[in-house]
């Protein structure tokens, strides 16, 4: 039986694999601290609390991406919350850019799925939203 993969679940299967990075790193971070990425020690007590923080802020966001899975297509609101928090990151990851300097390829690469593929995300989950939406309709669900 040849079965296709809906857009539905197409677009679970992309933010599950997505969310993974922000919940492992998240984690990472909150565990290690700045020493994560490397840093030499010593480094400032204010450095390590906000690195730590923003690890768990990071980690909670990464979170919130697997709570919009089931059901995604009625969870708009709170996945347009969360791309709008991700997206806000890249663009504060892309004023660091221009601002310091390029970072290493897996800092590059996150911010070309905040600033690129999340909108993306926004859009095809909007387009899984409004089918549902019309089939609810149309069979009087």
């Amino acid at each position: 039986m040849n079965e296709t993969i809906s857009g539905k679940t197409a677009l679970q299967i992309v933010v599950a694999v997505l969310a993974a990075t922000p919940v492992l790193v998240g984690f990472e971070g909150v565990l290690s601290g700045p020493e994560f990425l490397h840093v030499v020690r010593p480094w400032p007590v204010d450095l390590d609390s906000h690195f730590r923080f923003l690890s768990g802020f990071f980690l909670a966001i990464g979170i919130a991406w697997y709570s919009c899975i089931p059901d995604i297509e009625t969870k708009t609101e709170r996945f347009r919350l969360l791309a709008a928090c991700t997206f806000a990151g890249g663009l504060a990851r892309l004023i660091s850019l221009f601002t310091v300097g390029a970072p290493s390829l897996g800092h590059i690469a996150g911010l070309c799925v905040e600033l690129v593929a999340v909108p993306g995300l926004v859009w095809w989950q909007g387009r899984v939203a409004n089918k549902a939406s019309e089939n609810a309709r149309l069979t009087g669900a």
